[in-house]
């Protein structure tokens, strides 16, 4: 790395990282936003009260359909943030960072002030515009994942940094939600986020390149504030030279068996890739773990309001340790990518004795990475199943670092097993094909507050642990009253 260049491409790093942290993945702290707008009444006209217990007096509301309203937004929201990363992706990889970035600003800055102008009386503009909030931030995150290139062999480690903070934006919900607690309306919360577009353009036209940076990084490569004139013809160059490199060192052959020489010579199709089934196992296992962790996030108010039994102030405690849990997964994704950087020098100095191609190489140090993050899931998903709520914070903390994992993971492992021009397309295609997964969502959250009576299917396996929690937070309450939703 050139020295002159060193001090804008730490600039471009640290801005980015602040660009993801605060603004891409927002929608998932989901669950303290949900608080606010309960608080504001948004769809409460769609809560009925149930019947009399004794004379006069009626027993709480019953909200079930407004949780449902939530859920669909939520779900609604997930799907697209999913769904449109692989146009978001073609849009990346054919009209380049500038327009991305552009269009991400548009979609984001009409999306917060929709938020920002929405009353109780017009909540179904919610319905738009959290999409258009998700696709913007999944725009940001894409165009910010190629600054992993700019930094040679710890690409891996900055590519998960950055999903990692993706992340843990979804602790801006919390901050929006404490700010409301303190008499900030959520109308001049959602007006400064507007504002903070200017940042954004100022960020894409000084800090960020109007092409793509290749990988690997040519020669004194330059961009953003020390870019020229020639800075297209440079990187259409750059751009020529990698593919040629690619598919001499890490294209695999159709079949995955050893190649010949002419055949590494000859680029493979994105569809080629697409269509393989390192791609296609590669999808199932985000899938699956996905639709848990959004199930989870989407039913997360519903599932405190009832393992606390209504009480507002326990659902407020519990919503803000879980988003603030969310705000260190910036710190735990890193880990993940260090373990596959630190895994490809260890294979790279064995393959040179060996002989073994630099995709088997690639792929031996994905494979830890894979294996943790399905072992934190499924401790996740067994800490989830218990309905004992103090053991929610060990879920939490579970939860943050296998989901900051799963990102960084695939983002990562994406970069490595296939070449880095078809990155964009394979990344939003993955992401898009799990949306439609994650769709289950919502009929799994009907069939929880319907048929289950609000009592997720897994506590059927643990009833006395639930009649034993419940014992426990009446004596811990007192016996209190418990305060209707």
């Amino acid at each position: 790395m050139p020295g002159q260049g060193l001090p804008l491409r730490v600039a471009t790093l640290l801005t980015g990282l602040l660009e993801c942290l605060g603004f891409s993945g927002i929608l998932f702290g989901w669950a303290s936003l949900v608080f606010v707008f309960k608080t504001e009444h948004y769809f409460e006209e769609l809560c009925k009260p149930e019947a009399p217990l004794m004379g006069n007096v009626t027993g709480p509301a019953d909200c079930k359909a407004q949780d449902e309203r939530f859920s669909l937004i939520f779900t609604l929201g997930s799907f697209m943030n999913n769904f449109m990363t692989f146009p978001a992706g073609f849009i990346f990889d054919r009209f380049k960072t500038t327009v991305a970035r552009l269009l991400a600003i548009f979609l984001y800055t009409t999306a917060t002030l929709t938020i920002a102008f929405t009353s109780a009386d017009s909540a179904l503009l919610l319905f738009l515009a959290m999409p258009m909030l998700t696709v913007g931030g999944i725009l940001f995150l894409i165009t910010n994942l190629q600054v992993g290139n700019l930094f040679g062999k710890h690409r891996s480690t900055i590519i998960t940094l950055y999903n990692g903070a993706f992340d843990s934006s979804s602790a801006v919900f919390l901050v929006i939600k404490l700010l409301y607690e303190q008499g900030v309306s959520l109308r001049a919360s959602f007006i400064f986020i507007s504002v903070c577009s200017a940042w954004h353009v100022g960020r894409t036209f000084l800090l960020m390149p109007r092409g793509h940076i290749p990988y690997p990084l040519p020669p004194n490569y330059s961009y953003g504030l020390c870019s020229g004139k020639d800075t297209t013809a440079r990187e259409n160059s750059t751009a020529e030279s990698e593919k040629l490199e690619m598919g001499s060192k890490e294209v695999p052959p159709a079949k995955e068996e050893t190649p010949g020489p002419e055949q590494q010579q000859e680029p493979r199709s994105f569809w080629s890739y697409a269509l393989s089934q390192r791609f296609a196992w590669h999808l199932v296992w985000l899938s699956l773990i996905q639709l848990w962790h959004y199930l989870f996030i989407g039913t997360l108010n519903s599932l405190l309001t009832n393992l606390a039994g209504g009480d507002r102030a326990l659902v407020s405690t519990y919503t803000n340790a879980f988003a603030i849990t969310q705000f260190f997964g910036v710190l735990c994704a890193p880990w993940n990518g260090l373990l596959m950087d630190r895994l490809k020098q260890k294979y790279q100095k064995e393959a040179k004795s060996t002989g073994s191609s630099a995709m088997t190489v690639a792929l031996r140090s994905a494979v830890p990475s894979l294996a943790l993050t399905s072992l934190l899931c499924l401790g996740f998903a067994l800490c989830a199943s218990v309905p004992v709520l103090p053991l929610q914070y060990v879920t939490f903390i579970l939860q943050v670092i296998s989901r900051s994992f799963l990102y960084g993971g695939n983002a990562a492992f994406l970069t490595l097993a296939f070449p880095s021009e078809h990155f964009g397309k394979l990344f939003g295609l993955v992401m898009a094909l799990s949306a439609i997964v994650s769709l289950l969502q919502f009929p799994i959250f009907t069939f929880i507050k319907g048929p289950l009576q609000n009592d997720p299917l897994y506590q059927f396996t643990f009833p006395w642990v639930k009649q034993e929690s419940c014992a426990f937070w009446k004596s811990s309450q007192g016996d209190s009253e418990v305060q209707p939703r």
